[in-house]
């Protein structure tokens, strides 16, 4: 026959054998705490009302405005000039190996000048994990003519790095074909971003004077 349990209510008591009453245990009790503004505290311990300070009118208001670099003349970098620094992205390379161009001679018929790209130790960590499929990249990356800038932060992420070097350094042309690491380069004034176009490199904000006009 079946039988069902039943829990008497928390309130209630039960008497043992002995005729001894068990209070039922009450849970999640918690001691409540006087606040530090209570009265019942002594004036010391109390918590002081914080007092409003009036401003004066007629004071001079104290404003941080960003400094930008000297070098700039409006959006263009007058500091830029042969021999051109290009920092290199993964894609960069990638593509330019689909489009069958060499990256030092096409980067130096785009600017008419002399061109050292520079691969940070993130793009290259990023190529190597890429793996077998991307041999030719690595490859190309470690050619003597690359200069290679090491990095001190950590993690791997190569658009970070990127952005973070040219925000610091104002030296660098950035090669992506990357469209949110553009995006990103372009709020940053006086970095020329290099990407490909028709088979070819061309470059922006750069002003017309240096290097091959863009198509």
């Amino acid at each position: 026959m079946p039988f069902f349990l039943v829990n008497s209510a928390p309130g209630s008591s039960a008497r043992s054998q002995g005729g001894k009453q068990k209070k039922a245990r009450k849970y999640a009790t918690m001691k409540r705490m006087l606040s530090l503004r209570d009265e019942r505290l002594k004036e010391k311990d109390r918590l002081k009302p914080k007092k409003k300070e009036k401003k004066d009118p007629s004071a001079l208001k104290e404003r941080e405005v960003p400094q930008h670099p000297s070098c700039l003349f409006f959006q263009y970098n007058t500091q830029l000039g042969p021999p051109y620094y290009i920092l290199v992205d993964t894609n960069f390379i990638n593509f330019s190996i689909k489009a069958k161009l060499d990256l030092v001679q096409s980067m130096m018929d785009c600017l008419y000048a002399k061109c050292i790209p520079c691969i940070t130790d993130c793009v290259m960590a990023e190529i190597e994990k890429l793996g077998q499929k991307y041999r030719v990249a690595l490859r190309i990356a470690k050619d003597p003519r690359f200069e290679r800038l090491p990095c001190s932060h950590k993690g791997t992420y190569a658009d970070d790095c990127l952005v973070q070097r040219v925000t610091q350094h104002k030296c660098y042309i950035v090669a992506t074909v990357d469209r949110d690491l553009k995006r990103r380069i372009r709020k940053i004034p006086g970095v020329p971003i290099m990407y490909i176009s028709n088979h070819r490199y061309n470059i922006e904000r750069m002003p017309d004077d240096y290097g091959a006009p863009r198509l």
